[in-house]
């Protein structure tokens, strides 16, 4: 019921101002702060004119080849230089903010084709770098969530540096199918069919880096980034060890600086 006097309110609006809502229906999107999102609109021809509302407010629009940010004062306070649209008429929101929710709108040649829904949840900053960045001990095990309510339909694809190492496309899935992922994570990564999340076994300092979760629907697209440090654990050595590595880092540091300065002399 809430749903429907929303909706009635738009279209009351937009028929105010002297624009139809037919055929648009809404769609939920729920996000945490910094991701990426996407609106996806996949049919657009170069004779429509598009227009992107946010609320109330026109945000974006294309027209044939042409492209328009709007960029009046308040919306530049909002989104800055968040907003982009492509030639298909699809809209992102960059490092998405919570004052980013509310109603887009989706306007084709003077009809309101689509309403995106988008609520950023208000996550408390030390839950949410929890979240996204993850410090790990060599050898242990660390998985990344999506958090999200994983529709059957959705592709999930996990990237490592922006190298595709996993993705799950319905009820198939693929791990690591480049020699370079098989040689890295060696059957170390496992993927959870239910959550969509990405677990690494055994890990390794060289496992650290950058991880980003693409979340695909027909309507619109998630990116979250996540950060992985994984650490040696110096609390089970005992004294004479850690020394020995001490002296050891020393030794290296000096033989590596005594060579240079051979070579500097030397050239």
């Amino acid at each position: 019921m809430k749903q429907l006097f929303k909706l009635l309110a738009v279209s009351l609006l937009f028929l105010n101002n002297g624009l139809s809502v037919v055929g648009s229906d809404e769609v939920s999107v729920s996000v945490m702060e910094g991701d990426t999102v996407t609106l996806i609109y996949a049919e657009t021809n170069k004779q429509e004119d598009i227009k992107w509302y946010f609320n109330y407010t026109q945000i974006a629009e294309i027209i044939g080849n042409h492209t328009k940010i709007y960029t009046d004062k308040q919306g530049e306070e909002r989104f800055g230089n968040r907003l982009k649209v492509n030639q298909t008429g699809s809209l992102t929101i960059t490092n998405i903010t919570n004052t980013d929710s509310g109603l887009y709108k989706l306007q084709i040649n003077s009809s309101i084709e689509n309403i995106f829904n988008v609520t950023v949840n208000d996550v408390p900053a030390a839950e949410l770098h929890e979240i996204k960045r993850k410090s790990v001990k060599k050898g242990q095990s660390v998985t990344l969530d999506p958090d999200i309510l994983k529709n059957p339909n959705d592709t999930i694809k996990w990237y490592f540096n922006d190298i595709l190492i996993a993705e799950i496309t319905g009820d198939q899935s693929k791990i690591c199918t480049d020699i370079q992922c098989k040689q890295r994570f060696r059957d170390r990564l496992k993927l959870d069919h239910q959550t969509g999340s990405l677990t690494i076994t055994k890990t390794r300092t060289t496992d650290s880096g950058d991880y980003k979760l693409q979340i695909i629907s027909s309507r619109f697209s998630i990116v979250r980034n996540f950060g992985i440090t994984a650490t040696i654990d110096v609390s089970g050595l005992s004294a004479g060890a850690i020394a020995g590595i001490i002296v050891a880092c020393v030794v290296l540091n000096a033989v590596c600086s005594g060579f240079s300065a051979l070579l500097f002399q030397r050239y």
